[in-house]
């Protein structure tokens, strides 16, 4: 059986799914956590939407891992809420009003889930043009990408905080990242396995005597809360928001298509076009699901991918579990308050590892990309150079319209378009002789999956790719 498709013993399971859930819960309650503010919800209101979004995120990552029919990668893939329809969202609900703004936007985000159902199969086709110069070049813009994430979270997560920043939250963050390298060079067997959650446990633990962590939100959570259907009201369609959230949909479905490739390859079970048709699916069915229980556009978390990489647990039952932990969290909103115990800036110190390994693994497969080849070079150079532009000079784009801003905000996508379409001009268009084949869909050396740097393993060997929220 491959690795993929064994189970674990429970307790194996339950640990490894925790270390995924504390890797990416951050990220999936950060969007509503600004939003809900943004169109003027209540503190309440806003905490409703988080749990409501850690309930979809789980029933969608359950579609990817588990799956029916059609549906799923079958992948160790785990989904949650895309940042990249955040600022969309915004600028709907302040044209709409708080009254209607998130009807508004809910109605938005179901045609938009489900015309990428539709459109999944074609997105299936084009597994022929993500060949190593590509993977590689979108697998390390990821990984890059997601890095000022994580030195916001070792700042302290909120620009506007008065210890935003401060030596308190940098020096946390550090020992956190100490703590998560030195168990991984000590330990070994499972405990090196989870040794970001034993780091995110132990940082919290040291966080406890400064004050950094609120007990407070234990209290005041419920035990039990389900997220009611429509609770802020029935969808309303307007089409200048499906516009929007449609183009965030083709946004979503871009970056997932990279991020099945890169965790294909870490995993050692490459993705064929079927593969990326049912991620596919299960990313837009989830999509279009979740405003059913008040959540919203979902895509992979590329976070997640590190962790695999990084700790080569590859069953997808464990990712399951890390689901299934997700809709239990949603369900009781006072289990969920204990997991955001965590502080930021110790997430921080632990994202730096996880992201960090992202981008190791796009060097890693751009190893076997053939760049003394052909245009190879030139492409990665050029697709690297404007996909860091968001992260440069954020202010890059400012003067162009707002709808354009969707793509050439993520860095992720504008370089993975960069990137296929300078693969298309070296290596494909005016190609007479098809038996000779370019230097970019060359076969690339056998991967080790999820080779760990960290462990000093040998040569560096092709793995895959990944992305982030």
């Amino acid at each position: 059986m491959h690795p993929v498709d064994q189970t674990l013993p429970p307790f194996k399971l339950v640990t490894s799914g925790l270390q995924h859930v504390a890797a990416m819960y951050a990220g999936v309650v950060a969007p509503p956590m600004i939003l809900g503010p943004a169109v003027g919800l209540s503190a309440a209101e806003t905490a409703f939407l988080m749990g409501a979004s850690l309930f979809t995120a789980g029933l969608a990552t359950l579609l990817q891992t588990i799956g029916f029919w059609k549906v799923g990668a079958r992948l160790p893939f785990v989904n949650g809420v895309s940042f990249a329809g955040v600022t969309p969202m915004i600028a709907v609900g302040k044209a709409h009003g708080a009254e209607d703004a998130l009807p508004v936007i809910f109605g938005a985000v179901i045609v938009a889930g489900l015309l990428g159902f539709a459109l999944a199969p074609y997105f299936g086709r084009l597994v022929r043009f993500f060949p190593p110069v590509v993977t590689g070049t979108v697998i390390t813009l990821i990984g890059v990408s997601l890095l000022p994430v994580a030195f916001n979270w070792a700042q302290g997560g909120n620009p506007e905080a008065a210890d935003y920043g401060s030596l308190r939250n940098i020096a946390l963050a550090a020992l956190t990242l100490a703590i998560v390298l030195l168990l991984r060079r000590l330990l070994r067997g499972f405990l090196q396995q989870i040794a970001i959650l034993l780091g995110l446990i132990a940082g919290t633990l040291v966080a406890i005597p400064f004050g950094m962590t609120d007990f407070g939100a234990i209290g005041d959570a419920a035990p039990i809360g389900f997220p009611t259907p429509f609770h802020f009201g029935a969808p309303q369609f307007d089409l200048a928001a499906i516009v929007s959230m449609c183009i965030v949909m083709l946004v979503c479905m871009t970056e997932s298509t990279a991020d099945i490739l890169a965790l294909g390859r870490i995993v050692d079970r490459p993705a064929d076009g079927r593969t990326i048709e049912g991620g596919l699916r299960a990313d837009t069915l989830g999509t279009a699901l979740s405003p059913l229980f008040n959540g919203f556009a979902c895509s992979a978390f590329a976070q997640n991918i590190g962790l695999v990489a990084m700790t080569k647990v590859r069953s997808r039952y464990v990712v399951a579990t890390a689901g299934g932990i997700l809709v239990l969290l949603g369900l009781c909103p006072m289990a969920a308050s204990v997991i955001a115990l965590v502080p930021l800036p110790v997430l921080g110190g632990a994202g730096v590892v996880l992201f960090g390994s992202v981008a190791a693994s796009g060097i890693q497969t751009l190893s076997g990309a053939a760049l003394e080849k052909g245009g190879n070079a030139l492409i990665v150079a050029a697709s690297v150079g404007v996909g860091l532009i968001p992260i440069a000079a954020p202010a890059f784009y400012r003067a162009f319209p707002d709808g354009f801003l969707v793509i050439l905000d993520s860095g992720i996508s504008t370089g993975c378009v960069m990137a296929i379409a300078l693969n298309l001009f070296f290596n494909h268009l005016g190609r007479k002789d098809s038996s000779d084949p370019s230097p970019s869909t060359e076969a690339a050396p056998s991967a080790e999956p999820g080779s760990d740097l960290l462990a000093g393993a040998g040569p560096a060997r092709q793995v895959g790719e990944g992305r982030l929220q």
